[in-house]
């Protein structure tokens, strides 16, 4: 089961956790808390948002200012974004040519189980080049203006490569701790799916099994956290699977 958390309550959980002396287990590649519970095998899991940060090595648990990309990259498709505290100061969309019309299946998957066509081929991926360019030169532009704190990714495994080994250097490395792959289904990366990964990305989120539901109830009547209840599609909510 999930449920979610405005950011507000979010942080008031996190708050009581820590006043409570409650252990936890920081996981910092997905954000979030590790909760033991005494007696059971099963975990809960408490996703934080991503401008609350947890408090280890001397980090506050809010900054004055947190400074993100939102990186959402398909087949072809690229949505990015520069935020302060959850505003979108800057944005950008690119678009390339890089599927099969016919089979729908992208020049470098197709690559990878048929080796080299022709023409049209080279047209792909000559725009694939290009399509990573533009991505790093918009990155590079975002680093060099601004001190960034996190970064919030989500781009299949078959393209990773293709990203960082642009000619047009990624300012930040792929074991970067910044990074925080979204743990979310985006679809089609336009203006308004990047609005709404920032709008998740915003929320805290708990994730336990059916028996543990009085359990939560319990620990957030005790932090007096008030639940936001958000319509979301399970079919949406991927964990751990974000590759195509």
């Amino acid at each position: 089961m999930n449920r979610f958390l405005s950011h507000a309550a979010a942080l008031q959980l996190l708050r009581h956790l820590q006043a409570a002396s409650v252990p936890v287990v920081y996981e910092p590649e997905k954000h979030r808390l590790l909760l033991p519970e005494k007696d059971s095998e099963e975990q809960v899991y408490f996703r934080l948002p991503l401008t609350v940060f947890f408090p280890g090595a001397g980090l506050p648990a809010v900054e004055e200012q947190v400074n993100y990309v939102i990186l959402l990259i398909q087949s072809g498709n690229c949505a990015l974004g520069y935020f302060e505290n959850g505003i979108n100061l800057d944005h950008k969309v690119f678009r390339s040519y890089m599927v099969r019309k016919k089979q729908g299946k992208s020049q470098i998957k197709y690559l990878k189980t048929k080796g080299k066509s022709r023409a049209g081929s080279r047209v792909r991926l000559g725009e694939t080049v290009e399509f990573f360019e533009n991505i790093n030169e918009r990155l590079q532009a975002y680093f060099q203006e601004h001190e960034i704190h996190r970064i919030a990714l989500s781009c299949s495994k078959i393209l990773i490569p293709y990203l960082f080994g642009s000619k047009v250097v990624t300012p930040f490395a792929k074991n970067d701790p910044r990074v925080f792959k979204i743990p979310k289904h985006i679809h089609t990366p336009i203006y308004q799916i990047l609005l709404d990964a920032n709008r998740f990305l915003q929320r805290g989120e708990l994730r336990y099994e059916e028996a543990q539901q009085s359990m939560i109830e319990g620990l957030l009547r005790a932090a007096g956290a008030v639940l936001e209840e958000v319509e979301e599609e399970e079919d949406d909510l991927a964990e751990e699977d974000l590759a195509d």
